[in-house]
């Protein structure tokens, strides 16, 4: 084998490597977006459904309760609300932190590679 056909397949290798990275690196790009998408989703509906639910039920109980009672069902169902605003971020931000670390893979992999051409 002569010297350049030696770095022909060198570069020949690399370029192979490098394609390898790339498209694992892609796949943990779409897998990451696709996540965030849901999480994204999925609290847009949790909200919306909660706010129209909660709207409905904080208006029949004012409704039915009597004038003098009225001031204080709105304060507790107002109290209500922040506590299901804080249950929905707390919510949020446990999807959100479900994955360690974003292209984790990719990293470790390209770690790997490092290690092995290190002298």
């Amino acid at each position: 084998m002569t010297l350049v056909e030696s770095a022909q397949a060198l570069v020949a290798n690399t370029l192979a490597l490098a394609r390898t990275r790339l498209e694992l690196f892609g796949t943990e790009l779409q897998e990451e977006l696709t996540r965030l998408f849901l999480a994204l989703l999925c609290a847009v509906a949790v909200l919306f459904l909660a706010i129209v639910g909660a709207v409905f039920a904080a208006f029949a109980v004012i409704v039915g309760l009597g004038e003098e009672q009225r001031v204080v069902a709105a304060t507790v169902i107002a109290v209500v609300f922040f506590g299901l605003a804080a249950a929905a971020a707390w919510s949020t931000r446990r999807v959100l932190q479900a994955k360690p670390h974003v292209f984790h893979e990719s990293l470790r992999e390209l770690e790997r590679d490092y290690q092995s051409l290190k002298p």
